[in-house]
């Protein structure tokens, strides 16, 4: 148990007085739970949960060498993404693993913003700084806080407060006044669900929240609903479901990975990458639906029919949406096809479990109807 005091995001007395369940998360003291994580979890499903996110890292890199000395690190072709868009990616070592996963775009033309997670943002910051080349610099922006509202009731309580958010579509961004402050927002999130994420300084955080909640169609959702909605969205948790030892290929990635970066080979970790695209990664991660007994969670063994453990789990639970247990895992890809008879092993026994396709629960972004 570590003696360091845990840190507190700008929102934390708001929590408090909110009587939410604290823990500690990525060595930041934050909400688990208010009323109950099932029914934070349904209530983001059907009407607009608010979430404080403010322990992810949020930066800039800027200069004229940005993009160039950003692409380095990532496989995606953020040379092609245009103000106002964002994209997702993967943060590379020299092996291919992944570092971190990660949010950057261009909400003004002001070089890159960039959103990682909490647990890594010390050493991606590190990173960066010790490599960036040229004159791109990262500026880590400490003094902003970063709130997210999902739900499909979400793009309706934003646009009472900035009419031109409704019209924004799924992995767009901008910077504008909102709230009477500077903000950075996109239409994206964590939970498979609509919705927004935003930058606001954090001295001005508490008085957002606090006028957000005044909206009947919004409650606050802790870390548990999050972790059950991502988890039901077949979204992947860094530390868990992907880590420094796992390419975006074996992580079922490689929508990150770009054509044009393919080609070029420029990026960390290219040569690992592209020959497990040519030939094949030696596992995969994939979605389960565990048919008896208990949860699967990360830790317990997958075994093929003969019960010969082939692989893990990563992430697991009770699906409030679906009503059945599922969970994410890492098998060989011959035991990766959709339909698969497998099994998990939780305390000791083996349970039914069959690969099945993710997300698990339709994703519902939105995306503009094309022209």
């Amino acid at each position: 148990m570590s003696d360091t005091p845990l840190k507190t995001t700008p929102l934390t007395a708001a929590h408090k007085a909110l009587g939410a369940r604290m823990a500690a998360f990525a060595g930041y003291d934050m909400p688990i739970q208010y009323e109950g994580v099932l029914a934070e979890h349904r209530w983001t499903r059907e009407h607009a949960g608010l979430f404080d996110v403010s322990h992810m890292g949020q930066c800039k890199i800027t200069g004229a060498d940005a993009t160039a000395q950003f692409e380095r690190f990532v496989p995606g072709d953020y040379a092609a993404v245009k103000a106002g868009k964002q994209k997702y990616s993967v943060l590379l070592n020299d092996q291919g693993g992944i570092i971190d996963d990660l949010m950057a775009g261009r909400p003004d033309h002001h070089g890159l913003f960039v959103v990682v997670n909490a647990g890594n943002k010390d050493e991606d910051f590190a990173l960066w700084r010790a490599r960036l080349a040229g004159d791109a610099q990262l500026t880590v922006l400490e003094d902003r806080a970063l709130l997210a509202i999902q739900g499909p009731e979400a793009a309706a309580v934003m646009a009472g407060h900035e009419p031109v958010l409704a019209d924004m579509g799924f992995m767009e961004c901008a910077r504008l006044m909102l709230f009477g402050v500077d903000c950075y927002i996109s239409r994206s999130g964590y939970t498979g669900e609509d919705g927004y994420e935003i930058s606001v300084p954090a001295d001005q955080a508490e008085r957002i929240w606090n006028t957000l909640l005044q909206d009947a169609r919004v409650k606050p959702v802790g870390l548990g609903a999050r972790d059950s909605l991502r988890l039901e969205a077949g979204l992947p948790l860094h530390g868990h479901d992907i880590d420094p030892t796992t390419s975006p290929v074996e992580g079922a990635l490689t929508f990150a990975l770009s054509k044009s970066r393919k080609e070029r080979a420029d990026f960390a970790g290219a040569d690992r990458v592209l020959r497990e695209l040519a030939e094949g990664p030696s596992r995969v991660r994939v979605g389960l639906v565990v048919k008896e007994g208990a949860p699967a969670r990360e830790g317990a063994g997958i075994a093929d029919a003969d019960g010969t453990v082939i692989g893990r789990v990563t992430s697991g639970g009770p699906s409030p949406t679906l009503g059945k247990n599922i969970a994410m895992g890492y098998v060989p890809p011959a035991f990766a096809g959709l339909g698969t008879e497998l099994k998990v092993i939780v305390r000791g026994k083996a349970a039914a479990a069959e690969v099945v396709a993710m997300p698990f629960v339709a994703q519902r972004y939105y995306r503009k109807p094309k022209a």
